[in-house]
């Protein structure tokens, strides 16, 4: 952890209020001389501070290092209330910051599967079809 002791440089520009979505959005640029990147989680508390608003309102995605290192680019949403953040914001990414549970389903070859042998049966019988499956 010897890392996160390392001195890191946010910059924020295109800064933008979308009063309709609830949220200030920016490109922040992340300066990390000596050190290989920066976790989202450390930034969303750095942006926290410099904007003065709670962690669980702020998302931070897109983030690609420069060739060289040292220097990453990224973009941030800053949300004006957590209600905002969960009607708006793509669950797959309020996931990742812990606002939402993930969605456990089977993989997508046994979901089609599943579909095409439902399709041998018309009717009710599709349902018992299903459960016939599951025993054998």
């Amino acid at each position: 952890m010897a890392d996160r002791e390392q001195p890191v440089t946010l910059r924020t520009r295109k800064f933008l209020r979308n009063a309709l979505l609830g949220r200030k959005q920016m490109v922040v640029d992340v300066l990390h001389p000596n050190r290989a990147n920066v976790s989202k989680d450390e930034l969303r508390t750095k942006l926290s501070e410099l904007y003065k608003t709670n962690k669980n309102q702020i998302t931070v995605f897109g983030f690609r290092t420069q060739y060289g290192g040292g220097k990453s680019t990224g973009f941030a949403l800053i949300y004006d209330s957590p209600e905002a953040l969960k009607k708006f914001e793509p669950h797959y990414r309020l996931v990742r910051i812990g606002e939402a549970q993930k969605i456990e389903k089977a993989s997508r070859q046994q979901r089609k599967q599943r579909k095409n042998r439902a399709k041998e049966f018309r009717g009710t019988a599709k349902t018992k079809s299903a459960s016939k499956d599951k025993k054998k």
